[in-house]
Parts: structure tokens; C-alpha cells; sequence
């Protein structure tokens, strides 16, 4: 499960999305009990504010790369050490 930060090395977004879209699918199927099903909303949000994060990060990123050009030097992202 990706259950690590997105500044981890070992965070994976495409398995936290897989991960979301599996409990996704289980609370459609309306075979959870109520325990369960908060359960796995809890575990879906947490996932949703996780790739949301690595999502802001990335764009930063990008903006980071593409404002300067090659006319300035790069400064390290914030969540880079």
C-alpha cells in the first residue's frame, strides 16, 4: 500500500491511485458493513489529500523548471535535499 508521504522515496502514485480506485469499487458494491465502509473512506481520503499533495509538488516543480529557462540558475525544491 502507498501509504508514504509523497516526499518519500517510496511513496508510488500510480499504486495509491490503484489502491483509491479498489476501495472505490468495493463501497459501490454495497456489500460493506458500516465499520468497514468508514474504514475505507477514511483510507480513500487519506489517499485523496496523499496524491493531491504529490500533484501540488509536481506542479510546483514544473513551474519551477519552466519560469526560468535556462537563463537562471535552478534553486532546489523545498522538498528536495
Amino acid at each position: 500500500m502507498a501509504r508514504k508521504s509523497p516526499n518519500s522515496d517510496t511513496f508510488d502514485f500510480e499504486q495509491a491511485l490503484a489502491e483509491l480506485e479498489q476501495l472505490v469499487e468495493r463501497m459501490e458494491q454495497g456489500d460493506l458493513s458500516l465499520e468497514q465502509s468508514l474504514k475505507d473512506f477514511e483510507r480513500g481520503i487519506e489517499l485523496t489529500r496523499t496524491c493531491q499533495g504529490a500533484l501540488k509538488e509536481a506542479e510546483q516543480k514544473v513551474q519551477l523548471l519552466t519560469a526560468k529557462g535556462d537563463q537562471e540558475e535552478l534553486i532546489p525544491f523545498e522538498g528536495e535535499e
